[in-house]
């Protein structure tokens, strides 16, 4: 699970380096936000979980994505992206890291 999140952060942010624009802080809060709420079910779910190893693993998850979120975010500030000029498939995909 971790490397397949990895490997769409590493993707995610050879795309938006190619993209030059006006720059969108939106879209990067967009993308920390849509990360942070994962975080939150995983952590709601860890709450939930039957063992306490499976709280903990559901607990790392949560703070992968997290941090995951927030390295996504700056990508796309660093990449001055244009969001305007972007489709909403577009903007949906750098977003979720997809």
């Amino acid at each position: 699970m971790r490397t397949m999140i990895i490997a769409g952060l590493g993707a995610a942010t050879l795309a938006l380096a190619a993209c030059g624009g006006q720059g969108d802080d939106s879209l990067g809060d967009n993308a920390a936000d849509a990360a942070e709420n994962r975080a939150d079910i995983l952590e709601d779910m860890a709450d939930n979980a039957a063992t306490d190893a499976e709280a903990d693993a559901l607990e790392q998850q949560a703070d992968v994505v997290e941090d995951m979120g927030e390295a996504r975010e700056e990508a796309i500030d660093e990449a001055d992206v244009n969001a305007d000029a972007m489709t909403p498939n577009e903007q949906e995909a750098a977003v979720n890291g997809m």
